[in-house]
């Protein structure tokens, strides 16, 4: 049985002293300081380092810079022999008194430029992204408190972290599902750019997403009618001096919502912004808008010890 390697930071071989994100089917752009990497959960047991060549490692010809690849087939390659060597023994011993030997389990030790074969793992009681009560993420560095009544979806069609009521209903619109409330959290475009203009850029799409079109282009609430702007001001975000922008919209079918996206700086990888949109149903009375403000006060870096990393066993409507 064979497992993906799962998103991750791992060491980047070709720029010593810093770590290198795998988002679990490519390597990115986002890098980190191995001090950052002692401040943060260690990758799942069992797993390694993805044996996809980094950009900076590929040759004119596709293979690694330097001739690495020759001498990483050529570790391979004498690894497999031993292991076969191992095995044959195996198996005559096992016959040399009628019986066949009982099966054994090896764990070889990892090989320099060679990701460890991956192993199913048991959950790790003190991994935060077990909590049920967090929503952790890995790239961005954060986590988020889950409210009561609100569940971790284990997959998305967006493929980003989020949290959600539990309870879906058919969208106004007749199209697919909808939740009253849900918050999700990405990486912001144009790390030069101010919180500020990322959150004034990005409402317009939190609100797209929430209340206008599904991923195929299906309408979700009959499209948004108008919008009116509640709030527009910093907000403090973990530590660090974010801004906030919180709409109100109007919808062609059903009560409408709120929007909101947050943006702050983040501490980790490449230092891009963290973008976190909320949208809350309107006249759903476990939805105040209150609980848009503390979500976000609960938001903490990932290994916060001082504050629980963000558990939010406390937090209601």
């Amino acid at each position: 049985m064979s497992y993906a390697t799962p998103p991750g930071w791992y060491p980047d071989t070709g720029a010593p002293g810093l770590e290198r994100w795998w988002d679990g089917a490519a390597w990115t752009a986002h890098t980190r300081p191995l001090a950052a990497a002692r401040e943060a959960p260690p990758a799942p047991a069992g797993f390694g380092p993805p044996t996809v060549p980094l950009p900076h490692q590929r040759g004119p010809h596709g293979g690694t810079a330097g001739g690495n690849r020759t001498r990483v087939l050529a570790v391979a390659l004498s690894g497999a022999l031993v292991l076969g060597a191992a095995v044959t023994g195996a198996i005559l011993l096992g016959r040399d008194d009628g019986t066949t030997a009982a099966p054994t389990t090896t764990t070889s030790a990892p090989v320099a430029g060679l990701a460890p074969t991956p192993a199913a793992t048991s959950t790790d009681a003190s991994d935060p992204d077990a909590d049920p009560a967090v929503l952790v993420d890995q790239l961005n560095g954060i986590t988020l408190p889950v409210p009561e009544g609100w569940e971790k979806p284990e997959s998305n069609s967006a493929r980003v972290p989020t949290i959600r009521t539990e309870q879906s209903y058919d969208c106004p619109g007749g199209a697919s599902f909808c939740y009253h409330g849900t918050v999700s959290t990405h990486t912001a475009d144009g790390a030069d750019t101010t919180p500020k203009a990322l959150a004034e850029a990005d409402i317009a799409t939190a609100a797209d997403h929430a209340y206008e079109k599904d991923g195929i282009g299906r309408r979700l609430h009959g499209g948004i009618r108008s919008h009116k702007v509640l709030e527009a001001r910093d907000a403090a975000v973990a530590g660090r001096t974010g801004y906030l922008v919180r709409w109100q919209v109007t919808t062609g079918k059903g009560p409408g919502g709120y929007v909101q996206s947050l943006v702050f700086p983040s501490s980790v990888g490449s230092g891009a912004p963290v973008t976190v949109r909320f949208a809350f149903d309107a006249g759903v009375p476990d939805l105040p808008l209150s609980l848009m403000d503390t979500i976000t006060r609960g938001i903490r870096p990932v290994g916060d010890s001082a504050t629980g990393g963000g558990v939010g066993a406390s937090v209601g409507p």
